[in-house]
């Protein structure tokens, strides 16, 4: 088969992939200092890294060619992990590969880098926005790496496509997680579509072989910067203030001008909807409200009864309802810009009030979310929504959990959710300690934090 075949000779030759000499991935001490630390990983191709000597020199280092596209310089994938994922991938199984879905591009980067590793033939789910919303060059490009389009509403053949590909040993990647929340030390709620798929495989595996097996196969990775990064962080903390009209305080801290950015868009979406800001109260506080209100509104407008009313599954009611085309023109607007700005409020989540600290990471986090959600009309904001540009070198840090056996989950579709995400979040958060633990982070107080 042309496609697969192609897909492999993209990335055998180490276009992405590649691993070449070591060195030592933690900031360290000289943090503080703005050098970029050596690592104790493997460093990518030259596509994630950028090329030595021009990415680190004024101008060439403003070239994301030059500097690397993700300017991921290293990664820190450990032998044990790495073997843990090639135990469970090949022929006589059926393997679902879930990455944690912190970043967008960088997440194709860095799935890739994995897969060539340990499955060269796996597809990927993307979605359709990507596979066929870019135009007919790009759609040839994706589609031969054997990329797969999730279509809202329409995803029949490309579940059965992955099912059968899964079955011929091949391994299917997939991001529980769906569209890219910016936070990285966070796994988000997951989407059953992987364990649904390997429970169908399992059920066609044991049909004609009672021991096959099927693997959910969790991956989860973490961006850190490798040398002091606050000086980039605030130059686009300030093109954020200046494109969105809003005016940065000079007595700020820069987590402190993250969150006038932040607190000063929920009082525009309060004035909107008829709210009156009350500007003592917490982000966290404030936000709830507004989403009750908003989520009232929405279930009014779809005619959906009081008992249901969790907002994910009003949210669910309200696509449902759009695709089938109810309501005049006019309501239908309404309805979209109700879920629409419901959606993009909960895109700040409950982690983001959680700690007392806040990284620069969890900063880069915060500004690169706001410029997706509210930045856009300019060439440059549109190009940065596809492929966003970090603040500064980062390593990214591999991790593979234990991979769950459907075989040991029968038809408990909710039972091995639950466990993947576990599982998932439990590997993030321990490599977030180690890195903590290792000097690889630089904090300030968290302006978002209340107990």
């Amino acid at each position: 088969m042309n496609t697969p075949q192609l897909h492999f000779n993209l990335y055998a030759e180490g276009s992405i992939g590649g691993w070449v000499e070591q060195n030592r991935c933690v900031r360290g001490a000289d943090a503080q200092s703005g050098a970029d630390q050596d690592h104790d990983c493997h460093q990518p191709g030259l596509h994630a890294r950028g090329i030595p000597g021009f990415r680190d020199l004024l101008p060439f280092n403003r070239v994301a060619g030059l500097r690397g596209v993700a300017n991921v310089r290293h990664i820190d994938f450990p032998d044990d992990d790495r073997q843990r994922l090639k135990a469970c991938c090949g022929a006589g199984k059926a393997t679902f590969i879930t990455p944690n879905h912190p970043e967008f591009f960088t997440d194709w980067m860095i799935d890739k880098e994995i897969v060539s590793q340990v499955s060269p033939l796996a597809a990927s789910w993307a979605t359709h926005g990507v596979v066929n919303g870019l135009g007919r060059i790009m759609q040839k490009f994706w589609l031969a790496n054997n990329l797969i389009a999730q279509i809202p509403g329409n995803s029949g053949a490309a579940k059965e496509h992955s099912i059968a590909w899964a079955l011929k040993g091949h391994g299917v990647l997939l991001h529980p997680e769906g569209g890219v929340g910016w936070h990285g030390s966070v796994v988000g709620p997951l989407l059953p579509g992987a364990v649904e798929m390997g429970f169908e495989a399992l059920k066609r595996g044991r049909a004609t072989d009672q021991d096959f097996k099927v693997w959910i196969a969790p991956v989860v990775w973490k961006l850190a910067f490798t040398k002091n990064v606050e000086p980039a962080l605030a130059q686009e903390c300030a093109y954020i203030g200046k494109s969105l009209k809003i005016e940065c305080r000079a007595a700020d801290t820069l987590p402190e001008r993250v969150h006038h950015i932040y607190a000063t868009l929920l009082s525009r979406d309060e004035i909107a909807c008829g709210m009156a800001p009350d500007e003592r109260a917490s982000y966290a506080t404030r936000q709830t409200q507004l989403l009750l209100e908003l989520s009232r509104r929405l279930g009014d407008g779809i005619s959906v009864d009081p008992g249901a009313s969790e907002i994910a599954e009003l949210l669910r009611r309200s696509r449902r309802w759009l695709r089938e085309g109810n309501g005049d023109a006019e309501r239908q607007k309404q309805i979209r810009s109700l879920a629409d700005t419901i959606q993009r409020l909960q895109r700040v989540g409950a982690w983001a009030s959680a700690n007392p600290r806040i990284t620069q990471e969890e900063i880069a986090e915060h500004l690169k979310r706001i410029r997706n959600d509210y930045c856009k009309g300019t060439l440059r904001d549109t190009v940065n929504r596809f492929v966003p540009q970090p603040a500064g070198p980062r390593c990214a840090h591999i991790r593979v959990p234990e991979p769950l056996g459907l075989h040991a989950y029968p038809d408990s579709i909710d039972d091995a959710l639950a466990e993947l995400h576990s599982r998932m979040q439990a590997a993030v958060t321990t490599t977030v300690a180690e890195l903590e633990a290792a000097g690889s982070f630089i904090f300030y107080p968290n302006p978002f934090y209340h107990r």
